[in-house]
C-alpha cells in the first residue's frame, strides 16, 4: 500500500491532534509514517501491550474495547477515517490502556514515537502545539464523560446513535435514512447500558418511526428526531 507524502500531509491535517501545525510540519511528520493494513478482525495491538506507536486511520473502522477478569468487554469508542488512536507513545512508552480490532477493512498510517520525540526534540513549536490540542481533547472528553453522568439509559443510547450518524454522514452519508453499522449490544456498550435496556429503548425509536433496525446494523430515518430523547 503505497501513501505519497502530499496524502498523508492531507491526511494528518484532518487530524485534530494535529490541527494546530502547519504545512511544514506536517511534512515533517509525513515523512516519518509508515503504511499499514490490516483485515477485518485483527487486533493492532492488546491492553498491556508495550506502547510504541500511534495510528491514523485512513479508512476502515476499529472498536476500542477494554477486558476484564472474568471475560467480559466494554466498547469504549469507534473510529473512524481521519481518528487516531495511541497517540500517548508519541510521549512515553507506557503500556497500552485499552484493547484496538478492527471492525472492516483498514488502511492507517504508523508513527513511531521515538519517531515523534526526536520530531519534538528538533522542533519544538511542534511539541508545544500537540501538548495544547491533546488538552483541548482531553477537555472535551471531560465534559463528555461529565455530560452522560448525568444522563438516563435513554439519553446516552440516543447520544450514541447520533454519535454514529454523524460519523456515517462525514464518510458521505445523506440527512435522512443513514445506515449505521452497529450492533445492539455494540451501541449498549457504547452507551454504558445493559443490553436489554438499549433493545427496549431502540425498540421505542423504531415504533416512533425514527429508526429500523437490521441485522448488525439499524437504518436512522430521521436523525433530527433523536435530539428529543436527549436531556
Amino acid at each position: 500500500m503505497a501513501t505519497s507524502t502530499e496524502d498523508t500531509v492531507a491526511l494528518l491535517a484532518r487530524v485534530p491532534t494535529f490541527e494546530a501545525l502547519g504545512p511544514e510540519e506536517l511534512s515533517r511528520v509525513a515523512e516519518v509514517a509508515v503504511p499499514r493494513r490490516y483485515e477485518p478482525g485483527r487486533v493492532i495491538f492488546r491492553e498491556g501491550d508495550a506502547s510504541d506507536t500511534c495510528y491514523v486511520l485512513k479508512n476502515g473502522h476499529v472498536r476500542v474495547i477494554r477486558e476484564h477478569a472474568d471475560g467480559r468487554t466494554i466498547t469504549l469508542a469507534n473510529f473512524g477515517p481521519g481518528d487516531i488512536f495511541g497517540e500517548l507513545a508519541m510521549f512515553e512508552d507506557e503500556r497500552r490502556s485499552a484493547t484496538i480490532e478492527t471492525l472492516d477493512d483498514v488502511e492507517a498510517i504508523a508513527i513511531l514515537g521515538s519517531d515523534m520525540r526526536r520530531l519534538m526534540r528538533e522542533h519544538p513549536d511542534i511539541a508545544v502545539k500537540l501538548v495544547v490540542s491533546l488538552g483541548r481533547r482531553l477537555r472535551a472528553a471531560n465534559e463528555r464523560i461529565s455530560s452522560q453522568s448525568f444522563q438516563t439509559v435513554q439519553s446516552r443510547v440516543a447520544t450514541v446513535v447520533m454519535q454514529l450518524v454523524s460519523e456515517a454522514q462525514d464518510e458521505g452519508a445523506g440527512e435522512r435514512d443513514v445506515l449505521v453499522s452497529a450492533t445492539q449490544a455494540d451501541i449498549a456498550k457504547l452507551a454504558g447500558s445493559s443490553r436489554e435496556s438499549a433493545s427496549r429503548f431502540l425498540a421505542v425509536l423504531e415504533r416512533a418511526g425514527v429508526i429500523e433496525q437490521g441485522r448488525g446494523k439499524l437504518t436512522v430515518h430521521d436523525p433530527s428526531a433523536l435530539e428529543r430523547y436527549v436531556y
